[in-house]
């Protein structure tokens, strides 16, 4: 077996919606998720010394030990599942900011699974993998998948939609941590006020619309996370002022992001967000799914 390299691309909500919620406290979500090219690299080598060894180009805030890292745990789960022989050293080079709604984790933990299944030729398919990663994370399964989706359940009941027109998306996450349990604990479904029109945007996606969808992103998590951190209603606002033809936090944040049509107005925006926000991630790149 040879060395694998693998691209782990992000993910940016083009809406999310919330329906309910279930005794086990898990919540029904219904969202549109859309692949961009913003990738981590993952290098995978098989070794004849069992075990897995985790290595990466820099540590994550929230210092997480190896063995509870996403990879690591999807390689683990991989090699004892299926008996595999021998071990694996894994390499992650992280360029998806880490706890910033764009499910750079489950990304990497879907490519591991995915690699894994193609280096010792497991013959595993879509679907398969799909249900072992949902074990993993709710995102994973579209991050094994990829593209444009309507996401439910709590993420893995997924429904391809057409590829979406490729726009410009500029990405900004400012310098904060948005715990994820908090935004979903404090989330109050019996007084939202709104919800976001899913099939409207669908409708939109099918008929090649992207300014259309662009204009009616939606993110219900927003009605916490906002009034907690108020920069991000600054971030749109900046956003739009720099003709984004939309803008919206995704998943429970903190990266807040603008589409454009236009590539010079993008680059233009790109740079005066550098300027403006200098302390904080700021990231031009395109809604498609890399090659």
């Amino acid at each position: 077996m040879n060395t694998i390299i693998t691209k782990a691309p992000a993910k940016i909500n083009l809406t999310l919606d919330i329906t309910g919620k279930r005794d086990n406290g898990y919540h029904d979500l219904r969202m549109i998720m859309q692949t961009i090219d913003l990738c981590d690299e993952l290098t995978f080598q098989p070794t004849e010394t069992p075990g897995i060894r985790l290595t990466m180009n820099q540590a994550l805030p929230d210092h997480c030990p190896m063995e509870k890292n996403l990879v690591y745990r999807a390689a683990d789960l991989m090699m004892q599942k299926y008996h595999l022989p021998g071990g694996l050293q894994i390499h992650l080079d992280k360029y998806i900011p880490a706890a910033a709604g764009l499910a750079g984790g489950s990304t990497d933990c879907a490519a591991t699974l995915s690699t894994i299944n193609t280096m010792y030729e497991l013959g595993l398919s879509d679907q398969e993998l799909c249900d072992i990663g949902v074990t993993l994370g709710a995102d994973v399964p579209f991050c094994i998948c990829k593209g444009t989706m309507l996401s439910e359940g709590i993420g893995e009941i997924l429904t391809p939609l057409p590829p979406l027109a490729p726009l410009w998306a500029l990405l900004i996450k400012p310098d904060i941590s948005v715990s994820t349990g908090y935004v979903y604990g404090h989330f109050d479904l019996e007084h939202l006020s709104y919800h976001p029109d899913t099939e409207g945007i669908i409708d939109y996606i099918r008929r090649k619309d992207a300014a259309a969808v662009a204009h009616h992103l939606s993110n219900v998590l927003e009605t916490v996370t906002i009034p907690a951190f108020p920069v991000i209603e600054t971030i749109k606002q900046f956003l739009i002022q720099e003709e984004a033809i939309g803008a919206l936090m995704s998943g429970s944040g903190p990266t807040t992001y603008g589409l454009y049509q236009d590539e010079i107005r993008a680059r233009m925006a790109y740079r005066k967000a550098q300027n403006t926000y200098p302390d904080y991630d700021v990231i031009l790149c395109q809604t498609r799914v890399p090659e």
